[in-house]
């Protein structure tokens, strides 16, 4: 049996981009192997948003020539944000040991080498193979996407991505993600019900979808229809999925209209994640964010008085182009405010051919954006760590994903992280767990039936239900 290894960096996009070219790596015969010397063919999945990625990216890159070169049938692809739209002559003449580049969420160019370098008779079993299997699934489960090169035990993941939107179109100036996955271009409604239908026969209970600005989903059909509200309302009646979240929105797209429906639809989790990037007025305007700080107030004052239970996740960039002190602490001040329950912090560094690289000058100084990174580093700890105490001696529901050092891990309605011990199998399973301990990070309980029975009383309320 040929095998195939992919390795993946970056973003959730990424992962959900590996798990389509693993699912047409076995349309094709190949099976996964977590060994880079046992497979024929190995894909770089890479992501250049931040110098540090890319540089990782590159050297594995480079790893690998010896395993390219010590035998000719071997194929190594390179694939995602190091690539873009289109390889540029430059990247093709520098890595001449790759054998295909593919761009972001594309494995056509991978399908065709291999098809290429195949017999007539190999060619006519293939098509054989896929028609047989046609046949034994149906066809709103046939995978599209394939799970198994993220769990080399057998065992599916528990929680999946499915990517809803490809590209973007607003262009911030500090964002290369539009020169390296292109405009904005939805998937038909259909197709993703279908994907979902296919992980959900592979055992996935939970699904995340995925945009660069999730809620812009179907802004390029006619009308705008089907839009967000519409796909999650679709992908909601699939029968065995348990969970829905969406992932990442945008201040300027986050209507009440999508916020009610996720109050309104049970498997949609209380869980939204909106980015601010800064806290002043003008840093927003020079990244080309299109709101001013007191519209995110307004935002999310209204996320939670839609959504009573929610969770409310953001992103922000230190040290952008003449950030200065005042400025930074702005962003500090609204973060105090508003105590969101999840702060991704990041330190700006400049992107080739973004718009912040080409017109501003990086003149934050590294060692003043560590200091700023630090700073938000540790309030968000104070500020997590205060928010989680609120669940010490409450129940909670958990869908349990794995073990980690011999302990359940899971994560509740809000995405908070769950831990507890129990010698039964619940990979899988929603349980409900007492929560006995809290951190900034991450909780511990006892499930609750276990706790019910020792203490001989009935099992409490669960809280942040939907």
């Amino acid at each position: 049996m040929k095998k195939y290894h992919i390795w993946t960096i970056g973003c959730q996009m990424n992962v959900a981009d590996s798990t389509h070219v693993g699912a047409e790596l076995e349309k094709l015969g190949y099976e996964p192997t977590a060994d880079v010397d046992e497979a024929d063919i190995v894909v770089l999945n890479t992501c250049v948003v931040r110098q540090s990625a890319e540089n990782k990216a590159l050297g594995k890159l480079g790893a690998l020539k010896p395993w390219r070169q010590s035998k000719p049938d071997r194929t190594l692809a390179l694939m995602g944000c190091l690539v873009g739209v289109k390889p540029s002559p430059r990247l093709l003449r520098a890595y001449p040991w790759v054998d295909v580049f593919m761009g972001p969420s594309e494995a056509k160019p991978l399908v065709d080498h291999i098809k290429n370098r195949m017999t007539a008779e190999e060619l006519r079993r293939l098509e054989e193979r896929q028609i047989a299997l046609r046949h034994r699934l149906q066809d709103e489960a046939y995978p599209i996407a394939s799970l198994k090169h993220l769990s080399l035990t057998g065992e599916p993941p528990v929680a999946a991505y499915v990517p809803v939107v490809y590209g973007c179109s607003h262009a911030c100036t500090f964002c290369i993600i539009p020169y390296r996955r292109g405009v904005e271009r939805s998937r038909p409604l259909d197709e993703i019900v279908a994907e979902v239908r296919g992980l959900v026969a592979q055992g996935v209970r939970e699904v995340t979808l995925l945009g660069q600005i999730v809620d812009r989903y179907g802004y390029d059909f006619p009308d705008r229809r089907p839009n967000l509200v519409n796909l999650l309302e679709a992908v909601h009646e699939v029968e065995g999925l348990w969970r829905i979240r969406f992932l990442t929105g945008h201040p300027s797209y986050m209507s009440d209209d999508l916020l009610r429906t996720v109050a309104r639809l049970p498997k949609v989790m209380p869980h939204i994640e909106v980015p601010i990037q800064a806290g002043d007025d003008e840093m927003l305007a020079r990244m080309k964010r299109g709101y001013t700080a007191d519209d995110y107030r307004r935002l999310v004052h209204r996320i939670r008085e839609i959504i009573p239970d929610v969770a409310i996740h953001t992103d922000i960039i230190v040290g952008f182009p003449g950030e200065t002190e005042a400025q930074f602490q702005r962003t500090y001040d609204i973060l105090e405010e508003l105590r969101l329950e999840k702060v991704h912090i990041a330190r700006y560094s400049p992107r080739p051919g973004t718009v912040s690289a080409r017109r501003m000058v990086d003149d934050v100084p590294e060692a003043e954006k560590k200091r700023r990174h630090q700073l938000l580093e540790a309030q968000h700890e104070r500020i997590s760590r205060e928010l989680n105490r609120r669940w010490l001696h409450q129940t909670v529901e958990v869908l349990v994903e794995d073990l980690h050092k011999g302990k359940w891990r899971g994560r509740t309605p809000q995405n908070r992280l769950v831990f507890f011990e129990d010698d039964r199998d619940l990979r899988g399973r929603l349980m409900e767990v007492a929560i006995t301990w809290t951190g900034p990070w991450s909780m511990q309980g006892v499930a609750a039936d276990r706790l019910a029975e020792e203490r001989e009383v009935p099992v409490g309320v669960v809280v942040g239900g939907r």
